[in-house]
């Protein structure tokens, strides 16, 4: 038995170097490590893997915080050193190191090392200040970056192949961010979240997909042709609605008004109040031509100028197949609606949303102009096969009477389904 088990052959061990480093790279880290000890074949297998994931569970679990630091550094460090060749992703996501001078190390070492991506997501405490050594990885694709101190030196000329820019909570200044971005000529993935009134002006001619959360006092995207997909969530401050307040360019065209290839757009909280600052809001919009999915959450609908950006936006997107809306009305100042004759004077009268099929309504109080606003989409939608209605949850008393409104409005499709949904 003994003889015929030492003449079954190790296939495994044959296989091609690049089919086992694939079957390397999807273990985790210590355990493509731990194959080492499999053989003298496997002894140094690991050590040439180009994609390299540090994470906490690279070492054993130690409730003693300064134990499990040392030996998450003492791990990576001695995986780097015994590394062979070049290193084309660094990703390290722990709790435990923040301020820690041996990333340092490790960043120089992948420096010299061909890194592509890197990502680095560390946790609360002392922020970590990114050495300057990171800004001559110059053939890096990727950049993800958490909570860091992020400052590039003078001499800093750009990441010439940077594809993906990812900042959470990174302290950065307006002007360092505007150059970082503009000097990445091949940028398509930017996300910024959790900014402090941050201004900004966007040129990144290659950008495809935007993501931007935080206080944002000023975006603006100058030079973003090929943009196809974005989601944007502004936090409002004393100080920026004191700077709304004063503003006096338009806001919509500023943001949506060099996007012509944009096919998704969502926009979060203050989004929709934030397009409505300025004089001519929209008078002249692009077309949208490839624009299908459009969500706006906590539209106010008692006011008037947040009601018209959606108009000027969904009535200038003749492709439109998807509208998600969620409103955010003051009940009491909503129902007067003093100005009902705005819908007249504002929707267009050939308007018809030809490919529009989904329209998802939440948080709805049942006040007038957001009746006007559902009746007008159900009278111009031929192609409509289902609208799904969700009255607010501090609506009871008002929600036949929505119900009995909704069930007059005339639909321009007859197989529309209206679908009244409450929880």
């Amino acid at each position: 038995m003994q003889m015929e088990d030492a003449l079954v052959p190790d296939l495994i061990s044959d296989l091609p170097q690049s089919i086992i480093e694939t079957i390397l790279t999807r273990l985790p880290i210590r355990d493509a490590v731990r194959t080492s000890i499999l053989s003298s074949k496997w002894r140094y297998k690991w050590a040439t893997l180009t994609h390299l994931v540090f994470d906490e569970k690279c070492v054993i679990l130690s409730n003693d915080r300064c134990k499990a630091e040392d030996s998450l550094v003492k791990f990576i460090t001695r995986t780097l050193f015994l590394h062979q060749g070049p290193i084309h992703k660094f990703q390290l996501t722990t709790t435990h190191l923040q301020c820690c001078p041996d990333i340092d190390q490790w960043l120089l070492f992948l420096s010299r090392n061909d890194i592509k991506e890197l990502v680095l997501e560390l946790g609360e405490g002392e922020w970590f200040r990114v050495p300057s050594c990171l800004f001559n990885c110059k053939k890096l694709t990727r950049l993800d970056l958490f909570r860091c101190e992020f400052d590039p030196p003078p001499s800093f000329k750009g990441f010439l192949c940077l594809k993906s820019l990812n900042l959470h909570q990174v302290l950065v200044s307006p002007e360092a961010i505007e150059g970082l971005i503009s000097s990445c000529p091949l940028l398509e993935s930017l996300a910024l979240s959790y900014f402090d009134s941050l201004a900004l002006n966007i040129c990144a001619p290659n950008l495809k997909y935007l993501c931007l959360e935080g206080e944002f006092k000023d975006i603006c995207l100058e030079n973003t042709p090929l943009l196809v997909a974005m989601s944007v969530a502004m936090y409002m401050t004393d100080d920026i609605a004191e700077h709304f307040e004063q503003s006096s360019g338009c806001n919509f065209n500023r943001f949506l008004g060099s996007v012509p290839r944009l096919e998704r757009l969502i926009g979060h909280i203050y989004f929709t109040k934030y397009l409505s600052i300025g004089d001519d809001l929209g008078r002249h919009p692009i077309t949208y031509l490839h624009l299908k999915v459009v969500e706006l959450n906590q539209v106010s609908f008692e006011d008037m100028k947040e009601i018209l950006v959606v108009l000027r936006l969904i009535t200038n997107s003749p492709n439109l197949r998807e509208l998600q809306i969620s409103g955010s009305s003051n009940t009491l100042a909503a129902i007067d609606a003093p100005d009902l004759d705005f819908w007249d004077d504002e929707c267009p009268s050939d308007c018809t949303f030809k490919q529009l099929k989904l329209v998802k309504m939440t948080d709805m109080s049942g006040v007038p102009h957001e009746m006007e606003f559902i009746k007008f989409l159900l009278a111009n939608s031929p192609a409509l096969e289902t609208m799904s209605i969700s009255p607010c949850v501090y609506v009871m008393d008002g929600r036949l009477n929505m119900l009995i409104e909704l069930l007059r409005f005339r639909r321009a499709s007859a197989q529309a389904e209206i679908l009244f949904i409450q929880d």
